[in-house]
């Protein structure tokens, strides 16, 4: 069997990849999507110069050492650009942001969450999953956790799971380890892919992916799929949030800010043009259910075939 695709981006995204081609465009463009997003927290009361200074002010050595590994070999998608960062998630000031960044960019989901975005977007996701598994897991596997926040959200749910998070960057495992001590919480960090965890067959009985599909290339994705299939037990359960490209947002979206959005998202035509559900049932999984959470995000449940 094999996925249909819409490998061509449309019109809007071609003129917008010819834009990003150039590249002291491209770089205008990064620059103005980081300056928007920083006004925009600042004016909610998200204070991010402040905060990322406050972290910087630390000295990270234990922390780092505690999560990374230094065998680990990036793949090529990884090493590049992300969210106007040039050495992407491979970098303190990235991990040091990234709350922040979260806190500004779910501030416009609905009209007058500002601050309260982020959250209300995480529990829209954990609604809809704790309604679609009706048995509590046992062990939990967060797949690009980032520094933690889809991770701790998992946590405040399932109480007594046990629970993994799992990132390519160490930055982000240490500020997801120092915000773990200020929980008091007891999660297993893991410095890893997500498409080679390392970890056992059969181990785990919900996998849960936080926005992270957006910054995959299609091939990593498939990859992923089959190492969340591989990972869990029978009857298991895979839940993925993600932006929702039949959303009328991004339909809609003028060409100036969709130019910004693709700027700091690099492989954002390939999600786009993803068949998610053929690819997931080709991985191994039922036919997945699938959700609005959002006005611009999806959430999809699917589980173990067989």
């Amino acid at each position: 069997m094999t996925t249909a695709l819409r490998t061509t981006p449309n019109f809007a995204s071609q003129m917008v990849n010819g834009i990003l081609a150039i590249k002291p465009l491209a770089n205008l463009a990064k620059h103005q999507a980081r300056q928007m997003m920083i006004k925009r927290a600042e004016k909610i009361g998200v204070f991010w110069t402040q905060e990322a200074e406050k972290l910087q002010a630390r000295d990270w050595t234990n922390d780092l050492t505690q999560v990374q590994n230094p065998q680990l070999t990036y793949p090529d998608y990884y090493v590049t650009s992300f969210h106007a960062y040039e050495t992407g998630n491979l970098s303190w000031q990235a991990a040091f942001e990234v709350e922040s960044a979260a806190h500004a960019v779910h501030a416009k989901i609905w009209q007058d969450a500002e601050v309260q975005g982020d959250a209300k977007l995480r529990q829209s996701y954990h609604n809809i999953v704790t309604s679609s598994i009706s048995k509590p897991p046992k062990d939990i596997l967060d797949l690009g956790c980032s520094v933690g926040m889809s991770t701790f959200a998992l946590q405040e749910i399932y109480r007594d799971a046990n629970i993994t998070g799992l990132d390519l960057s160490p930055y982000f495992l240490a500020v997801a380890n120092y915000r773990c001590q200020q929980h008091q919480a007891k999660i297993n960090w893991v410095h890893a892919a997500a498409e080679s965890t390392g970890m056992p067959d059969a181990s785990f009985d919900l996998v849960s992916i936080f926005l992270m599909c957006h910054e995959l290339p299609q091939l990593a994705t498939r990859m992923i799929f089959a190492e969340a299939r591989r990972v869990l037990r029978p009857g298991g359960h895979l839940a993925i949030m993600d932006m929702n490209p039949k959303s009328e947002v991004y339909k809609k979206m003028p060409k100036y800010i969709f130019t910004l959005l693709k700027s700091t998202e690099p492989y954002l035509d390939e999600y786009f043009t993803l068949d998610i559900e053929q690819t997931l049932v080709e991985a191994g999984f039922q036919t997945p259910t699938i959700t609005s959470n959002s006005p611009r995000h999806r959430t999809i449940i699917t589980q173990v075939s067989g």
